[in-house]
């Protein structure tokens, strides 16, 4: 059975300053970070009309995983459209990947169109890549309140919460529910990437977060030497994994503003995705292999 509990909350240090830590890796063994958060929604309310789900990304989505994982405790069936698979991840399956076709996962290789598939939409849940979905708010409105309780508790009215952000569906609903600030960095595109998508879901600026300039241009995906070295420093400095896609650049970016920011004071949520780590430390083996 998969519930969902408050995650706990606690003091790291990394390079001489102390902050906080939300350690929503924590969440469930399975179902676990921010897409968990994501999709309590679907996960704690009864769809009786509902059979399959249906989404579509990239071929270690981390929302891959975890739709798989919600589609096999509702016993849902799941069809998943990503445009391509190396031959090599097919040859060897690893990562998110693996585990979802575990899961009993229905992979579609091919452009995803909504309006041209076979089945019954009635009865379908379609859900929009990355979990970038109005439902997601259930889920995260209730991190900020845990967030919020924690603030009240110990009293640091001048916390400040960082997340790094794909869609930013999590940062910017996370905006909605606090009264304090929420910062984020881009890390799939760009500084307007970021803003159309939360305009796309809550056409309130006031609920926006605000945008951390990047210490430089990412390619998302992308193998950067720093980042496998800032994740190494992370995981020797703080005994805790993190995710290599979008923790490092995210610890870079807090760093890289720290003339701005009071980083001692910062709240960083942990948002999962370790799984993925298993494919991008082969990738970066077989690039860097003199990092190992």
């Amino acid at each position: 059975m998969i519930k969902l509990t408050n995650s706990p909350i606690e003091n790291i240090n990394f390079k001489n300053f102390n902050f906080l830590i939300k350690r929503d890796d924590l969440l469930d063994i399975d179902f676990t970070g921010n897409k968990a958060r994501k999709f309590q929604y679907f996960l704690e309310n009864s769809f009786p009309d509902i059979n399959t789900i249906i989404s579509y990304g990239s071929n270690q989505s981390n929302a891959m995983y975890s739709l798989s994982v919600l589609a096999k405790y509702k016993n849902w069936d799941f069809i998943y459209y990503t445009n391509h698979i190396p031959t090599f991840l097919q040859q060897n399956p690893i990562g998110n990947y693996k585990y979802a076709l575990q899961n009993g996962m229905q992979l579609i290789i091919g452009e995803y169109d909504k309006t041209n598939i076979p089945y019954n939409k009635l009865n379908t849940l379609f859900v929009k890549e990355g979990g970038a979905i109005q439902q997601s708010q259930y889920g995260i409105k209730i991190l900020a309140n845990e967030i919020q309780q924690y603030i009240n508790q110990h009293n640091l009215n001048n916390l400040k919460i960082f997340l790094p952000s794909g869609t930013g569906t999590t940062a910017l609903y996370l905006q909605k529910y606090l009264s304090t600030t929420v910062y984020t960095s881009a890390c799939v595109g760009d500084e307007q990437y970021l803003k159309q998508q939360f305009a796309e879901l809550e056409p309130n600026e006031q609920y926006h977060p605000t945008i951390l300039k990047k210490s430089q241009k990412y390619h998302f995906g992308k193998l950067y030497k720093q980042n496998y070295i800032l994740y190494k420093e992370l995981l020797q400095e703080t005994n805790i994994e993190f995710d290599l896609l979008y923790d490092p650049i995210g610890f870079d970016t807090l760093l890289y503003n720290q003339d701005i920011l009071d980083i001692n004071n910062i709240l960083y949520i942990h948002q999962g995705g370790i799984k993925g780590n298993e494919a991008m430390l082969q990738r970066y083996k077989r690039k860097f292999n003199e990092l190992y």
